[in-house]
């Protein structure tokens, strides 16, 4: 069984023991989340396509940790004018490991 569940703007395909990485959630370490955005159910036999969620479905997840990505380089500079910039950015996310699709 798995699902497809829209996480902070962005679409994810989940089955249950699946650890992904989304974006920063508030939720401490240990914690339970519950996502009730859910698109797509899919078992064995069936396959629940919501429209555009399909209703009564969660998936339930345990935070496992936060962190940051790599840094991403943001370098600007324009010839003959003696203008640089350098910047760095690094994107926090959120680990969570998929406990249950409940239906």
């Amino acid at each position: 069984m798995y699902a497809v569940v829209e996480i902070a703007g962005r679409q994810y395909k989940v089955a249950p023991k699946d650890k992904i990485y989304v974006p920063s959630l508030r939720e401490k370490v240990g914690s339970k989340v519950r996502f009730s955005k859910v698109l797509l159910v899919a078992g064995e036999k069936e396959v629940n396509l919501g429209r555009p969620h399909v209703a009564g479905v969660t998936v339930e997840a345990t935070v496992v940790g936060n962190g940051k990505g790599e840094k991403v380089i943001v370098f600007k500079k324009k010839r003959r004018k003696g203008y640089r910039r350098l910047r760095g950015h690094r994107q926090g996310y959120t680990k969570v490991e998929i406990t249950n699709i409940s239906k």
